[in-house]
């Protein structure tokens, strides 16, 4: 059972239920004590100590329905058979094939795996097959390509071989109960693939999932189909979680840094020196503050939700984010993005000032004007947008004067380095006041440079 168990936790990962090491330390405790037996109360122990959410609950229950459903081999005899039989009621019961071994027992002499099939004990065959799934390493199953391989696997390790010289024999001494054992053999191949198909559905998900997860993770953001933007606004999500559970603002442990011996003593000096009280020197660390400004004109259309969600993101993430949004004039989304879903806020953001016509200088404009204050040294300042301003003058005066004011500035652009200051491309120009200047054409190198700006904060 332990190994079934470790299968299961493996299937429940790939449904998308988190199961950390000390969790499934748990539901095994618990399991021992609620026992095997009763598949009701087991699956109460699993979903009890395992999920953590409705969704969870709900995932994991479906998943230990399918994991713990056992495919049974259909008895698919032919009419033949029947036949026979009714035929073999009227005969003596020394002429009948079954009778020569004993009545409803096969043969002697024949292997366990024919012996098992003529005797059509369900239990045994399906203990059998789920045996024989262990020892054919059915987890390991990645790809629907690979159920021939499985099932060949599966069935040589129930003794396939032995079988096959079973039948030859019996066909040249028995045709009638060779036929009932080729009858059952093709009932077990049937059973044994739709095994592998369970096995199929229960461990190949998360690979499957992996895989197209890596390929839009490095798929241009621009250029996403229409049909992967739900898939990819799902990805964007998972980005904005591991962020939130890398970087979250409440810190786990106090960094206390290296005892203050000096410190210390003088606090304990009324009690002899003994260090009742106890001083830190603490590393000084600065107020993390951030201010963004999205592009969210026609030009970067198809990837503003993007940049978008990794803002909303950064609200959760850091303490201080002031927040902007902008095509030919820029308004302030920090209320926004703070109060609301993270596709509400962007319905909200795209109605106000998204799709138009980008005028990077007029924005830069309204930024001088309006929200400068917000600017200290230690403030990180990130651009996210393609720098292009339809021939219209850059401003690249109030970017120097931004970059002068804070502590870094950050550009991200959604285009590629040789369609820089190509056309009306003004990031040439923008990257001189630039601290650091980073292609994010896709969603992973979106989510490396927001890591990397969190990180210095950590």
């Amino acid at each position: 059972m332990r190994e079934n168990l470790h299968r299961f936790f493996r299937a429940a990962r790939g449904v998308g239920v988190h199961v950390s090491p000390a969790e499934s330390i748990d539901a095994m405790r618990a399991v021992t004590q609620v026992g095997v037996s009763d598949r009701t109360i087991l699956r109460d122990a699993l979903l009890l100590t395992l999920a953590k959410s409705q969704d969870e609950k709900l995932a994991l229950g479906d998943c230990f329905d399918l994991f713990f459903s056992q495919p049974e081999p259909r008895q698919n005899q032919p009419e033949a058979d029947s036949e026979d039989a009714s035929e073999d009621t009227d005969q003596s019961p020394s002429s009948s094939p079954a009778s020569e071994a004993g009545e409803g027992q096969p043969p002697e002499g024949l292997g366990p795996l024919a012996q098992m099939l003529l005797s059509q004990d369900r239990n045994a065959i399906a203990a059998a097959i789920a045996s024989a799934s262990g020892a054919a390493s059915l987890s390991e199953i990645r790809y629907s390509t690979q159920r021939g391989i499985f099932s060949s696997r599966i069935l040589d390790a129930m003794g396939l071989q032995r079988l096959r010289d079973d039948l030859d024999e019996l066909t040249a001494t028995n045709p009638a109960l060779a036929e009932r054992l080729r009858s059952a053999l093709d009932a077990l191949r049937e059973a044994v693939r739709d095994t592998v198909a369970q096995g199929l559905a229960l461990y190949a998900r998360e690979e499957a999932e992996n895989l197209r997860n890596e390929i839009l993770r490095n798929a241009p953001l621009a250029r996403i189909e229409r049909r992967h933007v739900a898939e990819m606004r799902a990805l964007i999500r998972q980005i904005a979680r591991r962020l939130r559970e890398r970087y979250s603002k409440p810190r786990k442990r106090q960094r206390r840094g290296h005892l203050d011996v000096r410190r210390t003593l003088r606090r304990n000096a009324a009690w002899g020196g003994i260090p009742f009280l106890t001083a830190w020197k603490r590393k000084h660390r600065d107020r993390p503050k951030i201010v963004a400004l999205c592009d969210v004109s026609g030009s970067v259309a198809q990837v503003s939700d993007f940049f978008l969600l990794l803002i909303h993101s950064l609200h959760e993430v850091v303490d201080d984010v002031h927040s902007f949004a902008f095509s030919s004039h820029l308004i302030e989304v920090s209320d926004i993005l703070e109060s609301k879903s993270p596709e509400e806020a962007m319905a909200e953001i795209m109605s106000k000032v998204g799709f138009g016509s980008s005028d990077y200088g007029s924005s830069l404009v309204d930024f001088e004007k309006e929200f400068m204050s917000t600017l200290t040294p230690q403030t990180t300042v990130i651009v996210l947008g393609d720098a292009r301003s339809n021939n219209l003058d850059p401003r690249a005066d109030i970017l120097r004067r931004i970059s002068e004011r804070s502590k870094r500035l950050v550009w991200l652009n959604p285009e590629g380095r040789l369609a820089w200051g190509f056309g009306d491309s003004e990031m040439p120009r923008y990257a001189t006041f630039c601290s650091v200047v980073r292609q994010c054409a896709t969603a992973q190198q979106l989510e490396r440079a927001v890591s990397d700006i969190v990180a210095t904060y950590q």
